[in-house]
């Protein structure tokens, strides 16, 4: 039994494009809410990603905790999105230990999001991040396959470094995770990943509209408490 979902499960700002993204803290500001996951991990420009923080700062969230960012997103973006919502937590995937070095002094921000590969690389340095940011849809894909992954991390003797997550919905069928779920029972796979892997911050990551994550929220909330 989780704890504390409601503040722990985060609304997001995702999608494929900036204008997708726009368009979710439009709807974000018309409810009036002032917290949210960030993704910018498909805006590869950085003008596109600049168009999105323009459009954060006019609106009223106030409060980013989580941003999965790129390789292409530079140290004065972090430095920004930490000065001026607060984030605490960068996620990235394992390729992002090439690029440690330009993000130096955000060490202990930065969050490993493992693929499903079957592959660890060796270049995963998890001692020198703050930790990991458990994508549970991942998870799910490396536990029926029997991938490496699902191995790798549920033998973590450490706890404390899983801070943060990324829930998207998931085919049984297919074996995949869902960036556009049709059906609140996409998501009871949730039931079968371990407790302990979830952490303080659970970024809702789907393209689906806002109005569509605060039902999937409020389904999970149910399932898991």
């Amino acid at each position: 039994m989780l704890k504390n979902l409601n503040n722990r499960i985060l609304l997001s700002i995702s999608g494929p494009t900036s204008n997708i993204l726009i368009s979710k803290i439009y709807e974000l500001d018309k409810l009036k809410i002032t917290k949210a996951a960030l993704f910018v991990s498909c805006i590869g420009s950085r003008q596109n990603r600049e168009k999105i923080y323009e459009e954060l700062l006019k609106s009223k969230i106030k409060y980013i905790p989580l941003v999965h960012i790129r390789d292409e997103v530079d140290k004065d973006e972090l430095i920004f999105l930490k000065k001026k919502f607060k984030t605490k937590c960068f996620n990235f995937h394992e390729v992002g230990f090439h690029y440690l070095e330009k993000w130096h002094g955000f060490y202990k921000n930065l969050y490993l999001e493992l693929n499903t590969d079957g592959f660890v690389s060796k270049q995963v340095q998890i001692k020198k991040i703050g930790g990991f940011c458990i994508d549970v849809s991942h998870l799910m894909v490396a536990k029926t396959k029997n991938l490496t992954e699902y191995e790798y991390i549920t033998k973590m003797k450490r706890r404390n470094i899983f801070t943060c997550n990324h829930v998207s919905g998931y085919s049984l069928t297919r074996v995949t995770d869902l960036h556009e779920p049709k059906k609140l029972s996409d998501f009871d796979y949730l039931k079968e990943i371990p407790e302990f892997v979830f952490g303080k911050y659970i970024a809702i990551e789907i393209n689906n509209p806002i109005k569509d994550q605060i039902e999937i929220k409020k389904y999970i909330i149910k399932l898991l408490s």
